[in-house]
């Protein structure tokens, strides 16, 4: 993880297949382009690669985020449920919507707790959102009973997710529709980039529209469309497709090498005691793009975390309680709802409240949790390096503690 580790001739191949007709833009153009149609060519590999019956490429995760709440239906006065734990980009596409951020604790899986989302659900409540953060799923069965009781919709953020399954479904496809983000450092890359997945024809028809315009794309004459609603320019370009074309097909390269690193990772963490790991609700899903794990203390893991700066082995391993883009904890923007433009006064009012409520649970998971990225790149001299390394810090933190207590 991620995948620019393995940029090489195949992506410059389908790149240079656009500069040459010189048309980098998805619609349109039908003679110049020569038969060559990226992101249309991208969306049919998407469908057949994570079994979705529907694709729509946008220009970014966030992006895909706000498609998707748009064509189910997701707007004002809304609630939406999203983990306390999760990217910024997922709060923020709850907000270009006009609808609630309803932030709920998350457990030893790093995602939403089941619990939290049913305490949480009110008569304004209409989408669970759960984020499989760091290469790994929510309890998907739980989620979707719930959702099935209120009636709910459910809408995977599955940005950080791609090529992880549940129960043999890939996921972002379980809900009613589901994103990925194709930016710099996810799984697979488009540079920049995102999807909106869903099995639904009525989500992917007005994602379709709704992010390009509102264009009805029937006709043969781009110009002659109709506008049946409001939409905006999410567009991804053939240039960024381009990209995503070659790397959707290393991706299972790319998880099996994650998946050997992971383990290796694992098993040398494994043999200190102390340490635990996050509960995944399927194993055999897991992307491996990371590995969670914990120490016994919020005091333990923070002096693990100084011990790895020290040493100058910090990189890789991300301390998320303290993380300015992961954690709400750090989220004052949010918390005070500092906007460039001026929310409606009840709007702005219950973003602050439910930011600011208190997180005892997730900070009891957070505060304890070290996620180590897991490289495409290492040799195995590297990896029994940082195997060695990483095991030796944990020890050496652990016995002086003991030491000084």
């Amino acid at each position: 993880m991620p995948g620019f580790e393995f940029f090489g001739p195949e992506e410059r191949k389908q790149v240079n297949d656009v500069l040459e007709t010189g048309i980098l833009m998805r619609y349109g153009f039908d003679g110049p382009r020569k038969g060559i149609w990226k992101a249309k060519e991208l969306e049919e590999a998407i469908c057949e690669t994570f079994g979705c019956k529907h694709a729509q490429l946008v220009s970014s995760g966030t992006a895909a985020l706000t498609t998707a709440m748009s064509a189910l239906g997701i707007g004002y006065g809304d609630e939406i449920i999203l983990p306390s734990f999760t990217f910024v980009a997922s709060f923020e596409a709850v907000l270009s919507v006009g609808a609630v951020p309803v932030f709920v604790d998350v457990d030893d899986t790093l995602t939403l707790s089941p619990a939290a989302v049913k305490n949480a659900i009110t008569a304004k409540t209409k989408c669970v959102m759960p984020v499989h953060m760091c290469g790994s799923m929510a309890d998907m069965d739980a989620l979707q009973a719930i959702c099935k009781e209120h009636n709910l919709i459910l809408l995977e953020d599955a940005c950080q997710s791609i090529g992880g399954t549940y129960k043999g479904r890939k996921l972002g496809t379980i809900g009613d529709a589901g994103t990925f983000s194709f930016d710099f450092v996810k799984t697979i890359t488009c540079a920049e980039g995102g999807v909106v997945m869903t099995n639904r024809e009525d989500v992917y028809i007005k994602s379709d529209g709704y992010s390009d315009h509102g264009h009805d794309h029937k006709g043969a004459d781009r110009g002659a469309d109709l506008h049946p609603f409001v939409g905006y320019n999410f567009r991804i370009s053939e240039l960024h497709a381009a990209v995503g074309l070659a790397q959707i097909k290393k991706l299972d390269n790319f998880l099996a090498i994650q998946k050997n690193n992971h383990t290796a990772l694992k098993n040398a963490l494994s043999t200190i005691p102390e340490v635990s790991f996050r509960r995944i609700p399927d194993e055999s899903g897991d992307s491996c793009s990371f590995l969670s794990w914990f120490l016994p203390t919020e005091e333990s893991t923070k002096a693990v975390v100084a011990e790895l700066k020290t040493q100058n082995i910090l990189a890789g391993n991300f301390y998320w309680y303290v993380n300015n883009w992961h954690y709400i904890s750090k989220w004052d923007h949010l918390k005070n709802s500092i906007t460039l433009n001026a929310l409606h006064p009840e709007l702005k009012a219950a973003v602050m409240h439910h930011a600011t409520k208190h997180f005892s649970a997730s900070d009891a998971v957070m505060s304890r949790c070290i996620s180590t990225a897991i490289g495409l790149t290492w040799t195995d001299e590297q990896l029994k390096t940082k195997c060695e390394q990483m095991v030796a810090v944990v020890k050496k933190v652990l016995s002086e503690q003991k030491a000084n207590a």
